[in-house]
């Protein structure tokens, strides 16, 4: 027969009820005492989010095009310039500066509170002076080098230095080691008025012709008239040294090609020119017995280089020239045309005509 429990007595379930009211006051203080100190965390957390201290040191950081405000706290925060990535992505969403960030890259420091950040990297720099240089067309190198001289500062010795320094290309128009002449494009340029080298020139003028030129038919040069892109360059210095009106310049290539063709000398006096050790008192006789390659009155094909920088008008008018049968020109008027024949007899008719 199993022995049957007594039920407990009143006292003994008022202890237990007791410690189960203990108990749970004890763990409701606990929960309070820890969401206090979470919270005390947070906030000293926030603050010090907030707050910039440590060694500042220089960083550049770049930004996209296109960049969400995520985005660019990561990279500040990646970099050290900002100490929290979440905190501040919500400071910068309450700053409303999200859309004025500006891509690019931006001069900054470790270490910066998110407000100095944000307002770096949406503030637009301070404008740094700036000089136009303008280069003409048909400016030889030594020209250039003293526009840029008289405008930058920099000493022409030094400019022709780094531009015969061996160390250019242009691919397909111009191989390392060859000289730059003519391939400095004729422009307006815009440049620091401080600070710009003569490597930053020759750069920006190489860029520029490549940019310029690329939309004309090069195929042509090696297909049609049988000349490398240099060759190509080099008629049209000549073009550009000749040329005193626009509607002349594909009847000058027409020459030059129709010469070439036959083997006869070019006779371009701007050639001559180029080499002539005294151009204050124009070409002499003697000038015209210069010993050069460049005297296209004595020595047959193309000279050596070009002669000057050629403008995009001229560079087209030697990919395409006229198709004409002219093989003499002599200039004409004080509008600076020529007359084109196509015998001799009718240059000396031209030029006894309009020389006198």
């Amino acid at each position: 027969m199993t022995e049957t429990q007594s039920p407990p007595t009143q006292a003994l379930r008022s202890r237990r009820a007791r410690r189960r009211a203990n108990w749970g006051l004890r763990l409701s203080l606990a929960f309070l005492l820890l969401a206090a100190g979470v919270a005390v965390a947070g906030v000293r957390y926030y603050d010090w989010c907030q707050d910039s201290g440590g060694r500042r040191r220089p960083v550049t950081v770049s930004i996209p095009e296109g960049a969400s405000g995520a985005q660019v706290v990561d990279e500040l925060h990646a970099k050290g310039v900002l100490r929290c990535g979440v905190v501040s992505e919500w400071l910068l969403r309450r700053s409303g500066l999200s859309d004025q960030i500006r891509a690019g890259s931006h001069e900054l420091t470790t270490n910066m509170d998110p407000g100095e950040a944000f307002l770096a990297i949406t503030k637009a720099p301070p404008r740094v002076p700036t000089v136009d240089v303008t280069i003409p067309e048909g400016y030889r190198l030594t020209q250039i080098a003293a526009r840029v001289e008289e405008d930058l500062g920099i000493s022409a010795r030094r400019f022709l230095a780094a531009a015969d320094g061996g160390m250019w290309s242009l691919r397909p128009y111009l191989a390392r080691g060859e000289p730059l002449e003519g391939f400095l494009f004729p422009n307006t340029y815009e440049f620091a008025k401080r600070g710009t080298s003569a490597d930053d020139v020759i750069e920006r003028l190489l860029d520029e012709f490549r940019t310029s030129v690329a939309d004309l038919p090069w195929t042509r040069a090696e297909d049609d008239l049988g000349l490398t892109p240099y060759e190509l360059v080099t008629v049209a210095s000549m073009i550009e040294k000749e040329a005193g009106v626009d509607r002349d310049r594909p009847l000058i290539a027409a020459v030059i090609y129709n010469r070439l063709a036959d083997g006869m000398t070019l006779g371009i006096d701007a050639t001559l020119q180029y080499v002539d050790p005294d151009p204050s008192d124009g070409l002499t006789e003697s000038d015209f017995r210069i010993d050069s390659p460049y005297n296209t009155r004595m020595n047959a094909g193309l000279p050596p280089t070009p002669i000057a920088s050629p403008g995009f008008d001229s560079l087209r008018a030697a990919l395409e020239p006229a198709d004409v049968e002219y093989r003499y020109y002599v200039l004409c008027g004080d509008d600076g045309h020529h007359e084109f024949s196509t015998t001799y007899d009718q240059f000396l008719q031209d030029k006894a005509r309009c020389l006198g």
